[in-house]
């Protein structure tokens, strides 16, 4: 039986401090941070709810993130 995979290692980083930042600057910020995904979302968005390590999610109202979550 194959052992199971180590999930990578996730950025110590806080996703509030993206919060209020221009969306294309938190994503360039985010990846040079070490976030190997990060998905900008609108309010109210369809969005798939698994968990995948190293990925940022970023809420984006009028441009400016307004929540951002880790998976």
């Amino acid at each position: 039986m194959a052992p199971i995979p180590t999930p990578p290692a996730e950025p110590q980083d806080n996703p509030e401090t993206y919060v209020g930042l221009e969306a294309g600057r938190a994503e360039q910020l985010a990846r040079e941070r070490g976030w190997s995904t990060v998905r900008s979302v609108s309010p109210g968005a369809i969005i798939t709810m698994e968990y995948r390590f190293g990925r940022l999610n970023l809420e984006v109202v009028d441009g400016r993130v307004a929540r951002a979550w880790r998976g």
